[in-house]
């Protein structure tokens, strides 16, 4: 049993990796705000140790218990117009008070969360401050892997239960349990590597439990290999839900909205690396919508 500090704990990800590492036996530490809703780790909040870093010091949780690993997934996606500063303060500054501490206190590996496809490219146009924060802080952990074991996960576009309601999935969702006339979008032609959360926090217990295996520095895509269109997720999207739930006569009115400048047509992904650690993704795109969609029944 490890004694592991996850940050996030509240949101989409840290929520699923909780309640997975508690049933793997882990012991867990979380640091969180005072204001945070908890409403997706109610349930196990009282499983966990858990400290407000806006009432106490982050370093407390460090002296409090010995550290094995850093789980970091916490992070600010710069919506709504949010001033870089903020961005800035959680996505780089947060992250390297954490780097900190857990080399002060000698602890064993710092796994770190790279979303930048899973940023909902397709909802959002301002990413730039996000993405600079997030790639500057992962040259910091190059830069102290001499110091301490980082294992940097980059994940895909995940999806499934518990999403926040802004992201692409579950807005796509929230439109057809509203029955909206039509929903606009882009002509669907990017093409998108859609993972869903279980085999996402798959994983993190994969690389966690092989961390002897790995160097210093290391770095996964977390993603299935198979690329999707948008247009057929959404339309897949739509005939699962009905299938479920019945006819919406929404239409899906492809086109509507114009690309933006600069759009990513398609990403690159190589999931070899984790596949040689033992892992695979199981779960389909169809099984996985059926999974999401089941949730709000």
């Amino acid at each position: 049993m490890s004694t592991i500090l996850l940050t996030g704990a509240t949101g989409f990800l840290g929520s699923h990796l909780l309640k997975a590492l508690l049933n793997a036996g882990h012991k867990l530490v979380i640091l969180k705000r005072s204001t945070s809703n908890a409403w997706r780790i109610a349930s196990v909040l009282d499983q966990a140790i858990s400290y407000d870093i806006d009432r106490v010091p982050l370093t407390q949780a460090f002296e409090d218990q010995h550290i094995d690993a850093v789980i970091h997934t916490a992070c600010h996606y710069g919506r709504n117009g949010a001033p870089a500063h903020e961005i800035v303060d959680t996505n780089l500054m947060l992250g390297l008070q954490l780097l900190d501490a857990a080399t002060f206190f000698n602890t064993d590996t710092f796994f770190n969360t790279d979303t930048f496809f899973n940023t909902d490219t397709l909802l959002q146009k301002h990413l730039n401050v996000y993405t600079l924060s997030k790639k500057q802080f992962v040259e910091w952990l190059q830069q102290r892997s001499a110091q301490i074991q980082v294992v940097n996960l980059k994940l895909e576009h995940m999806y499934g239960s518990l999403d926040d309601a802004t992201k692409f999935v579950p807005w796509v969702i929230s439109q057809l349990v509203q029955k909206v006339p039509q929903i606009n979008l882009t002509p669907g032609e990017q093409l998108r590597d859609f993972i869903y959360i279980d085999d996402v926090v798959s994983a993190y217990l994969t690389t966690l439990n092989q961390t002897a295996r790995l160097p210093p520095f290391s770095e996964f895509d977390v993603g299935t290999g198979t690329f999707t269109s948008v247009r057929h997720m959404v339309e897949l999207l739509k005939t699962t839900f009905e299938a479920q739930h019945g006819p919406t006569h929404t239409q899906l009115n492809f086109g509507a909205v114009p690309y933006r400048d600069g759009e990513l047509m398609q990403v690159e992904v190589d999931n070899s690396a984790l596949i040689q650690l033992g892992w695979r993704a199981n779960t389909t795109l169809t099984n996985g919508l059926v999974k999401t969609i089941g949730t709000l029944q």
